[in-house]
């Protein structure tokens, strides 16, 4: 499309309908598709081994087929609450509650630990007054996440995320 005085291309007016990739998606993809190749070889050699015939040899292999499950289920739990946490960034977007990095910073980039301090004792009150509210939770995770503490932050966004899909779904509207 170009613009009337034909100068170039006009900007298209119409706002953007589609979403951006995430940007860690391509790394992710990348390295689910190496753990990919991974299970394949180990499944490969946990059935060799199963089909030699002998005692040890089974009992090896089908240890040796454990692994690709154990991998397989933790990629697909990760997946999940990927999918979940994005959602719920989008509800909290939607109400306008969506957390704001706002903290200062030093000229290196890291968070002001004395400031995220500060700022993480509203969000642990607002867990203790809800304890089973999936709002509360993902705010407490990205303060901890933003203390340092990324076990525990990763522990209250999976509690968020059990929180979240457990609750009702909205009625349908006739």
């Amino acid at each position: 499309m170009s613009d009337p005085g034909g100068d170039g291309p006009a900007a298209d007016p119409r706002p953007s309908s589609g979403r951006k990739l995430p940007k860690g998606l391509p790394g992710t993809l990348a390295v689910t598709a190496l753990l990919a190749l991974y299970i394949w070889q180990i499944a490969g050699r946990g059935i060799t081994m199963v089909r030699a015939g002998e005692p040890v040899l089974i009992a090896i292999g089908l240890a040796v087929l454990i692994i690709p499950l154990l991998v397989i289920g933790l990629i697909v739990r990760e997946y999940r609450l990927a999918a979940t946490v994005q959602t719920m960034a989008d509800t909290l977007f939607a109400e306008g509650n969506l957390p704001a990095d706002d903290l200062p910073r030093s000229p290196g980039g890291r968070i002001d630990r004395a400031a995220a301090d500060e700022a993480f004792e509203p969000r642990r009150a607002a867990v203790e007054a809800a304890p089973e509210d999936w709002r509360a939770w993902y705010h407490l995770a990205f303060a901890y996440d933003a203390s340092g503490d990324r076990r525990r932050a990763r522990e209250a966004l999976r509690k968020a995320a059990g929180f979240y899909r457990a609750k009702p779904a909205p009625a349908a509207q006739d």
